[in-house]
């Protein structure tokens, strides 16, 4: 029996700091992503990669060659802008900025949104909103991680 191929979404926090450290979990994250694996799958909406390449942009320049070259081995699946009435309802329960990654990542049928701003989208109220776990970098590698590594052995 085939097993279900998980997905992640990462925020634009955990690609950032994944591309500019060779240490941590975002890095691990983004490591294990580009190899592939049959169980784990990743994506990150188009509010994100503006975001991120906005940033780039204006603090580090000098590195937006890198990021467009590691960008693609990632092999992220990148989510439409969701919808503006999306944005607006989800604005009602999180901050403007959040809403529209929450929106994509809930449009992404996602598993898990992996976020260095996990207190940022733990809102009680959000819940009956999503079906996926908001987990940091380092709990997805230390918790999650070693389960899909476990079952691909199996």
């Amino acid at each position: 029996m085939a097993k279900r191929r998980h997905k992640l979404f990462l925020d634009s926090n955990v690609i950032l700091s994944g591309l500019l450290s060779d240490k941590g979990s975002p890095r691990i994250i983004l490591d294990i992503l580009s190899l592939n694996l049959p169980l784990l799958s990743g994506t990150t909406g188009q509010y994100n990669i503006m975001e991120i390449e906005k940033n780039l942009k204006k603090k580090m320049p000098g590195i937006i060659p890198l990021y467009k070259k590691y960008l693609p081995a990632i092999r992220l699946e990148i989510v439409p802008l969701p919808a503006r009435d999306t944005v607006k309802k989800l604005s009602k329960y999180i901050a403007g900025r959040d809403a529209p990654v929450l929106g994509s990542a809930i449009s992404s049928k996602a598993d898990y949104l992996v976020t260095g701003d996990k207190k940022d989208f733990h809102k009680p109220e959000l819940k009956a909103k999503y079906e996926f776990q908001i987990l940091s970098p380092s709990e997805f590698v230390k918790e999650i991680l070693p389960e899909f590594l476990r079952s691909m052995n199996e």
